[in-house]
């Protein structure tokens, strides 16, 4: 049987971190490396490097980085056990049985993920076959067809108080695990559990992997609340999740759907369109339009035509934007919603609809004119205010200027002078980000904003000595026994780092084959990616035999001291080490 080494070790070459990124993001070959929009945070230029070298990757604004196992951890929101048998599943390597510490956590998913299953199951034979038909007749009221309700799963939840309880308790799962489920809950009063779904239809909700993650309940009549989804447990955050991306994604296209409720994606589908999905109960988010992006270019938003729904656009408008999709609307006349839609004139001018679809710039720009008499000049005045923050918002030079002289005929107004404020308001803009940015670096630089190693805001002299030696070690591995004892753990300041280092030397004497891998067990993937951002951070010094001395010495000179006496300015702080390694 293989030992963790060797197991971690043939799991990261069958798994190339750039081929495996590359699946979930857009990739840009830079020298040997690659770089890419962080599929982590919101932002319009790449900051994520992919270090193929050391088969990591880092990206310099958000501060998330790791390995492949970490990487997999974080987009799929896995555990390491999970995220190493995804990738083991990939490249067809078998898994060997090992401890790992967080067994309880994936058992306690799995065991979830079981009894959401058994609830799908029981929901959906309910609804065909048990004696209250309600909810069988409102789907068929909907217009669903067989297939369509067989192929969502859909279902009924009967009323009654603890018929699903009863039913999952006799396939052997503890009352506690039910409720950690959220397919009950417990009286505060009595003490016994219920379930949670009564008397409602039933939308299963599938993960990107096939796993039935939670579940969403419509009520039949006027009781409240209408919707009720499944609250956040181990393996469902709503935030995080898209109804029907399992099918969208395998869609063939580049070209996402965005309607509001359950009902009009399980109607868009019905009518052809498998690149459809909902939100669920919520409005969109900015990891729901991240996850987006992993699987399309463009975003058409189908929501419904009331108040609420063209407020609920706009947002979605700006969540789109900052992950780089571009965002189309459609405008339906005649119907509330693409269910009512396509219910009165048919798939075919659905498509006509869709194809025909609005911009998002002339959106928001049409929505500027609401309530202004355009005749007058205060009208024309106030257009030219509200319209122009959404001008200097448009990326593209070449299209700013088609909705400036747009906008400027409108107005009754040269073009010039529109173009000069929106100039002017480029150029604010462009100030105001990089005094963010500079800020942002500032912030890094000395630590403020460092949650993993908190001691290293008070301590920067010593903490930077100690991520200075660690980049030593992990440049010179083969020379681990000579480096712990001219530096023994023991010299070391800040807790975290010492936790580092102590478990570097631990997998470099105890493991033939020593890979970062070896750590995605012991530390979160947060930790993980800290550990990768100080060796990215340092990957131009030259860290050398004299440098790492001067830098041992700092750590045994340290004695503790009153607040404020290790302060040391940014300046200080680089010359003290760049003074003897080369940039």
């Amino acid at each position: 049987m293989l030992r963790n080494d060797e197991f971690l070790y043939q799991l990261r070459n069958a798994n190339p971190i750039d081929t495996v990124m590359g699946s979930y993001v857009s990739l840009v070959r830079r020298g040997r490396n690659y770089v890419c929009s962080c599929p982590f945070h919101s932002e319009k230029t790449p900051s994520c490097t992919i270090f193929t070298d050391t088969q990591s990757f880092y990206c310099f604004g958000c501060g998330a980085g790791g390995d492949v196992i970490t990487f997999i951890m974080k987009i799929e929101n896995l555990s390491f056990s999970e995220s190493v048998k995804l990738l083991a599943q990939r490249s067809g390597i078998e898994v060997p049985e090992y401890n790992q510490k967080d067994t309880k956590y994936a058992e306690r998913k799995t065991r979830i993920y079981e009894m959401n299953r058994l609830a799908a199951n029981y929901f959906y034979l309910n609804l065909i076959n048990g004696k209250d038909k309600s909810g069988l007749k409102y789907f068929s009221e909907r217009k669903l067809t067989p297939a369509t309700i067989k192929k969502y799963g859909l279902g009924y939840a009967s009323d009654s108080w603890d018929e699903l309880c009863i039913y999952l308790k006799s396939k052997g799962y503890s009352e506690d695990e039910i409720t950690d489920a959220w397919l009950a809950g417990r009286s505060q009063k009595s003490g016994r559990i219920f379930d949670m779904f009564r008397k409602r239809v039933m939308f299963p909700i599938v993960d990107l992997r096939g796993n039935i993650i939670g579940f969403g309940g419509r009520v039949l009549d006027s009781s409240q609340p209408k919707y009720l989804n499944t609250a956040k447990t181990p393996v469902f955050d709503k935030g995080n999740n898209l109804f029907s991306m399992n099918f969208a994604k395998n869609a063939g296209t580049k070209r996402i759907i965005l309607c509001e409720g359950y009902m009009d994606v399980i109607a868009v589908n019905q009518a052809g369109f498998d690149n459809v999905v909902a939100t669920l109960g919520t409005a969109i988010t900015p990891e729901q339009a991240r996850l987006i992006s992993h699987y399309a270019d463009e975003v058409i938003i189908a929501y419904d035509s009331d108040n609420a729904g063209q407020n609920a656009t706009r947002k979605a408008i700006n969540h789109f934007s900052e992950v780089g999709l571009k965002t189309r609307i459609i405008r339906m006349e005649g119907a509330k919603d693409p269910d009512e839609y396509i219910k009165k004139f048919g798939a075919i001018r659905f498509r006509m609809l869709l194809d025909g679809s609005s911009d998002a710039n002339d959106f928001m720009l049409d929505k500027c004119e609401n309530g202004l008499d355009l005749s007058t000049e205060a009208g024309r005045v106030e257009l030219l205010k509200r319209t122009s923050s959404v001008l200097a918002g448009i990326e593209s030079p070449l299209e700013r200027e088609v909705y400036i002289s747009r906008t400027a005929s409108k107005c009754d107004i040269p073009v010039q002078v529109l173009k000069t404020h929106i100039d002017s308001i480029l150029k604010k803009n462009k100030q105001f980000e990089k005094k963010q940015e500079w800020r942002n670096i500032k912030a890094a630089a000395t630590y403020i904003r460092d949650g993993v190693n908190p001691e290293g805001a008070k301590l920067r002299r010593e903490s930077k000595a100690e991520e200075n030696i660690i980049c030593y070690l992990m440049r010179n591995t083969e020379d681990y026994s000579e480096i712990e004892n001219k530096a023994p753990p023991d010299i070391f300041v800040t807790a975290f780092n010492k936790k580092v280092y102590s478990a570097l030397l631990d997998k470099m004497k105890n493991c033939e084959k020593f890979t970062i891998s070896l750590l995605a067990d012991e530390f979160s993937a947060e930790e993980m990616g800290k550990i990768i951002g100080i060796t990215a951070n340092n990957k131009d010094f030259d860290i050398n035999p004299e440098v790492f001395s001067d830098c041992v010495n700092v750590l045994k000179s340290y004695k503790p001291k009153s607040d404020g006496e290790n302060e040391i300015s940014n300046d200080e702080l680089l010359d003290l080490f760049r003074s003897k390694g080369k940039k």
